[in-house]
């Protein structure tokens, strides 16, 4: 395949806005190739899309679909000669995700929430995800096991149980999610700071973020540390993200804040919250190795669902709304409660101003990735909305005119300035979070990558729309989108990585003391993932 005079913009090989030909053979990026040509003149040629955070697969997305009858009436989408249809507005069907994602011009997504004990559950969902190259970060920040190693001072121990968790739940990553808070919560309680103790087990969650950040730079993990951070949501607790962040940095690791727009609430309480972005932004400029994606609020339906059993608790009762609590044993928790982000609402309004603000305010594109917290925030397919808030500072301005006026009194987004280039739309849609997330053949367009594009027809004066349905999709060589319809189903691969190092022999009886299930029936089985790739670690 040949993609012929496209405007081209691939900053991880710092091509800005050149025309140029592309080549296509064998489902990578060649130097040279013949075959079916594509005329891209006057169109922008961008690398698939990479979604670094987002909630798609495994035991609390069904539930968030059990929860929600409602949402399903909210855009049914009809069956075509080529795709299924499907139901879920803010909570899709498999088949959905994987189209809704598709036509976006996204080839990769990561689900970023997986409790080892289901993660066969998570596999199978991602399986059944047509369109997207998937992976699943595994959830360790409220893990016995880590706590008890931890509690020890077992390095050792905790290293080779941390890989060999990875290995058996076919993970990618390493999540903390309030780390020790959700301990607590099984008690009825939290943690309000970095230094709180963990019922049980003396330690406390600096401990936490501290050993397993070693530990991921010691197995020499692709990605960092993907970190939830405590006190989300809690107005004035902005100050946490700091000191996580200072806390792996001090260990000379890695560490990526997730939603961090859920984690940069100044105030002393709902009624004066009000925005820390600058703050918050301002270490996140500070040091190398730490990203941050946004959890940019989108006004409408949502379904929050987090591993943050406590936080979910504490919306419940401030909203009224239907509840889910979840607990895992051993593990972790999690909690699912229906939300919606109102214009008029003045802390909706300021949510929504302060994940713009942090994009604006980071200096470095290159540690910014585009999310909505999927579907904490808003549905994935309202980041073209995004986009052009991003790269318009006219659109900011007229959504600042329709929303409450704390967005303006209570933020900086009024004083911005800064318009993001198509360039750097590219950085933080694809080259940043594939770089971030070690995926050497995802999010550029280099010779030897992942035959993965998405051509738009971009105008200035719809930047929404020109992202919202691509013109061509090319996925692994094949053209899967065509004029902002799904032309052919395809199927993508799940990433996973394989450290070296063996369950210690305590963790084997502990396991059986602890567990319904048997160890034997524990790691999830090879062929639950019949289209996969082991991604290197080191």
């Amino acid at each position: 395949m040949i993609i012929k005079n496209g405007i081209v913009y691939d900053p991880i090989n710092g091509i800005n806005g050149e025309r140029m030909d592309l080549f296509i053979e064998g489902g990578r990026m060649v130097e040279e190739a013949k075959g079916e040509v594509i005329d891209a003149s006057g169109l922008i040629v961008f690398p698939g899309g990479v979604d670094l955070h987002s909630h798609v697969a495994g035991s609390k997305v069904n539930l968030g679909r059990l929860m929600r009858p409602e949402d399903h009436r909210l855009d049914p989408v009809p069956r075509t000669e080529v795709t299924r249809g499907g139901v879920g507005y803010t909570v899709p069907t498999t088949y959905v995700t994987g189209y809704r994602y598709a036509l976006l011009g996204y080839t990769t997504v990561m689900e970023a929430a997986m409790p080892p004990l289901t993660a066969r559950h998570v596999h199978e969902e991602l399986n059944d995800i047509p369109m997207v190259d998937k992976g699943a970060y595994t959830l360790m920040g409220n893990n016995h096991f880590v706590m008890k190693y931890l509690k020890e001072g077992n390095r050792e121990k905790l290293r080779d149980f941390v890989a060999w968790l990875l290995r058996a739940t076919k993970g990618y990553a390493i999540k903390l999610v309030n780390p020790g808070g959700v301990e607590n919560w099984k008690w009825g309680r939290n943690v309000e700071d970095l230094d709180d103790q963990v019922e049980n087990y003396g330690i406390t969650p600096r401990e936490i973020i501290r050993g397993l950040a070693r530990v991921n730079e010691e197995l020499g993990l692709p990605h960092s540390i993907h970190v939830h951070c405590n006190g989300l949501g809690n107005p004035g607790k902005f100050g946490l993200v700091v000191e996580t962040v200072e806390t792996a940095v001090a260990e000379g690791a890695r560490i990526h804040i997730t939603h961090i727009q859920f984690n940069s609430y100044g105030g002393e309480d709902w009624a004066t919250l009000s925005s820390a972005a600058p703050e918050v932004a301002k270490a996140i400029n500070r040091f190398k190795g730490v990203s941050c994606d946004l959890g940019q609020v989108i006004f409408g339906e949502a379904t929050t669902m987090t591993a943050d059993g406590p936080w979910q608790h504490k919306l419940f009762r401030l909203t009224g709304n239907k509840w889910y609590n979840s607990d895992v044993e051993v593990e972790e928790g999690a909690g699912i409660v229906p939300y919606t982000f109102r214009p008029k609402s003045p802390v909706n309004a300021v949510q929504w101003a302060i994940g713009l603000e942090v994009a604006l305010l980071v200096e470095d594109p290159w540690k910014v990735v585009l999310t909505t917290d999927h579907p904490n925030a808003g549905p994935f397919y309202h980041y073209p909305k995004v986009i052009e808030w991003l790269m318009s500072r006219e659109a900011r301005e007229r959504t600042l005119s329709e929303v409450h006026k704390a967005a303006s009194s209570r933020s900086t987004l009024p004083s911005l300035d800064r318009e993001y280039s198509l360039y750097e739309i590219a950085v933080i849609t694809r080259a940043a979070p594939a770089r971030l997330l070690g995926l050497r053949r995802k999010g550029h367009l280099g010779v030897g990558a992942d035959a993965d594009v998405a051509i738009y027809e971009f105008r200035e004066d719809d930047i929404e729309g020109s992202f919202s349905r691509a013109k061509y999709v090319i996925k692994d060589g094949e053209i899967v989108v065509k004029d902002g319809k799904v032309v052919k189903e395809g199927w993508g691969r799940t990433w996973w990585v394989s450290p070296e190092g063996e369950l210690p022999e305590d963790a084997r009886r502990d396991f059986e003391s602890y567990y319904t299930v048997s160890l034997e029936n524990y790691p999830v089985e090879p062929e639950y993932l019949p289209r996969s790739e082991v991604i290197p670690c080191g």
